[in-house]
């Protein structure tokens, strides 16, 4: 049949619990992972969005989470350090608002 789909295979990789501890060779594997602020940056984007900032910081967070997903966490960090300060951005510009209202 020459219509017919072919098979598809995914090839799965194995779990390994050594995901998501941190790479560094001096850092103890018990050391906290960098945060990455997703709900953070989740909840400014629904409900307090001034000037698009929400997006900004969803992107970076997200961003974030993929860095630590892959294990570079002086990406993570970096990405980390931005949705935070957009976030806090976010929260000092509503604050004014309320205040000014």
């Amino acid at each position: 049949m020459e219509g017919s789909p072919c098979a598809v295979s995914i090839a799965l990789v194995p779990y390994s619990p050594e995901w998501g501890k941190p790479t560094a060779p001096d850092s103890s594997p018990w050391a906290p992972l960098p945060r990455d602020f997703v709900l953070w940056s989740f909840f400014n984007t629904v409900f307090c969005n001034p000037c698009c900032l929400g997006f900004l910081a969803l992107a970076f967070s997200i961003k974030a989470r993929d860095c630590k997903v892959l294990g570079d966490m002086s990406g993570t960090v970096s990405y980390g350090k931005t949705a935070k300060y957009l976030n806090i951005t976010i929260l000092v510009l509503i604050i004014l608002l309320i205040m000014k209202v």
